[in-house]
């Protein structure tokens, strides 16, 4: 799978109460909560994001509570992947389990810069930076997880294996 963006840019522990603030945890609805997807830490993040977005951010991202709220918050909004340095564990677990694509490299956190074009092979880990032609590795899926991200989710994969 190739993920092509355009890069929204972040700092170091980034939690899930600015991912999605807890006043917004009322509802469900993954539209909703993309409204006010990282409004606290930039207002305008909504009408920036595209459906061509990558979200790039620095140490332990998605630290804080382990609400599902906030990866789907983020996947909602349009972003297509999420490099970090490091990401907290439930919320990297939060992120596979609806879809969405997190990958961790300190190089390529480091180096790429806001408004880079990047683009993603997850079956490889490898991320290319368009604007500066360099080149990064993270961990590449291995193929379930792979499998549970092209379904869009866990419950997604689950629904079609038992409908087959």
């Amino acid at each position: 799978m190739l993920i092509r963006g355009k890069v929204i840019k972040f700092g170091d522990n980034v939690d899930t109460d600015v991912i999605i603030p807890a006043r917004y945890l009322t509802s469900s609805d993954p539209m909703e909560l993309a409204r006010h997807c990282m409004e606290d830490l930039d207002p305008t993040f909504a009408k920036r994001v595209t459906k061509e977005t990558v979200l790039v951010a620095g140490r332990n991202f998605g630290c804080g509570s382990s609400r599902e709220h906030a990866p789907l918050s983020i996947k909602a909004s349009g972003v297509q992947a999420v490099i970090a340095e490091s990401f907290a564990r439930i919320f990297y677990r939060n992120a596979i389990n609806i879809g969405l694509p997190i990958l961790e490299s300190a190089e390529a956190a480091r180096r790429i810069k806001e408004g880079d074009e990047v683009e993603i092979t997850l079956e490889t880990g490898i991320i290319r930076n368009c604007t500066t032609g360099e080149t990064f590795q993270a961990q590449a899926f291995p193929p379930f997880l792979q499998e549970i991200i092209a379904q869009g989710g866990l419950m997604n994969l689950v629904k079609k294996r038992v409908s087959s």
